[in-house]
């Protein structure tokens, strides 16, 4: 294809690749935008991959597009990789050989699923990442089949409760003692596993994969206790690394992330980053990377309209929400059950837990709250001030 020049170019198709065309379209109305998505579907929600689409019946995959190309009128180009970026000439090259000039570049490459030592040429073994993975783990679930689901943490905690939920028998294997147990004080933690329980989701407790292979109908799992597990297919959810190799090769820097300013601006002032990449200077929290929805979206937002032209920097603090069965929980700030808490407790089944380090709040749950994470931010800035002793009713 002959070379091609765009006002705005953006290198990958998720949420925060959506957020970042309107918000360029905030700004700029007529600027030409390239998106470079290596994902075989337009930008869609990524959240309602292992909660919505599970548990609403009026949801569908069409009401899951983000109708990015309709309301921006943004060129999107599917299952397109970017092999090469060109700092001096301001030119990227996809695996396929197009050589795409840009104004403006935002690295949105977000990250790859955590592997494991499977068969992965396998198709009932799924790194759960993409809207694929969803119609494909559909496929694979059901009609009473046994799904391992690997990964205790967040999205594998979802998707087990979005199986079970689904006519199909899951095991879960995790290395904690406990379901949530590296993450929720026990009075939290033990409500959060029991929903699971009840439910019939087997918890292979304490548990790491060691193996699986290949068995006549499905696999046979090795777990390092030695135990084993006939499955009809794997689910593997441990989290992803974050996609930095183009920035690295670039001469970006790079630090846990395509590491970046206020601005979301790079060390080359042509190229920007956003979403699950970018480890950017939170204005509460300090440098910190974020993989969720609530970055993507206002992150890309802001990346966007600072390339069109805004002179604002990114000081959104990001919240994080789970749905388990009748769970629900939201949360900002740094979640880890190794820290002092401190719960305060609204009813039996809502509470408000502080986490602190040194003695200063970092963390805030909130356990079955709604509408509150503003307050909680306002806590997380003026951590200093407050002790254990003064934080009950903040919330």
């Amino acid at each position: 294809m002959a070379d091609q020049t765009y006002d705005y170019v953006i290198i990958g198709g998720g949420m925060t690749a959506d957020a970042a065309a309107k918000g360029i379209r905030e700004v700029d109305a007529d600027g030409s935008i390239l998106i470079l998505s290596d994902d075989v579907d337009a930008p869609y929600t990524r959240p309602a991959l292992s909660k919505k689409l599970w548990i609403d019946p009026d949801y569908t995959p069409d009401d899951n597009d983000l109708g990015t190309v309709d309301e921006t009128s943004a060129e999107v180009r599917l299952s397109t990789r970017v092999d090469r970026l060109d700092r001096i000439d301001r030119r990227v090259v996809t695996t396929g050989g197009d050589s795409i000039g840009y104004g403006r570049l935002l690295l949105a490459t977000g990250g790859q699923p955590t592997t494991l030592d499977l068969p992965n040429d396998d198709e009932r073994v799924i790194y759960f990442r993409t809207a694929e993975d969803y119609r494909h783990l559909r496929a694979l679930s059901g009609s009473g089949k046994h799904v391992a689901v690997v990964g205790g943490g967040y999205i594998g905690s979802e998707i087990a409760a979005a199986l079970v939920q689904n006519d199909t028998r899951v095991t879960i294997v995790f290395p904690d003692d406990h379901l949530g147990g590296s993450v929720f004080p026990e009075s939290v933690q033990s409500a959060f596993e029991a929903r699971y329980r009840d439910h019939g989701v087997t918890l292979a407790a304490g548990r790491r994969l060691d193996k699986g292979v290949t068995a006549a109908e499905g696999f046979l799992l090795t777990l390092d206790d030695g135990s084993t597990l006939e499955v009809d297919g794997v689910v593997v959810g441990l989290g992803i690394e974050p996609s930095v190799a183009l920035a690295e090769a670039s001469g970006l820097a790079v630090d846990d992330g395509i590491v970046v300013d206020l601005r979301l601006a790079t060390d080359d002032p042509f190229i920007s980053a956003a979403g699950d990449v970018a480890s950017y200077p939170d204005v509460i929290l300090g440098r910190r990377r974020v993989e969720h929805v609530d970055n993507a979206k206002e992150q890309g937002a802001a990346a966007g309209r600072i390339m069109a032209g805004s002179d604002e920097k990114y000081t959104h603090t990001p919240m994080y929400y789970s749905k388990v069965f009748d769970l629900a929980y939201e949360a900002v700030g740094t979640l880890d059950s190794s820290l002092q808490t401190v719960e305060d407790w609204k009813d039996d089944d809502s509470a408000v837990v502080y986490y602190l380090d040194g003695g200063v709040p970092v963390g805030v749950l909130l356990w079955n709250i709604a509408d509150s994470t503003d307050k909680a931010r306002q806590v997380l800035a003026e951590a200093r001030a407050l002790g254990a002793d003064n934080l009950v009713g903040l919330i």
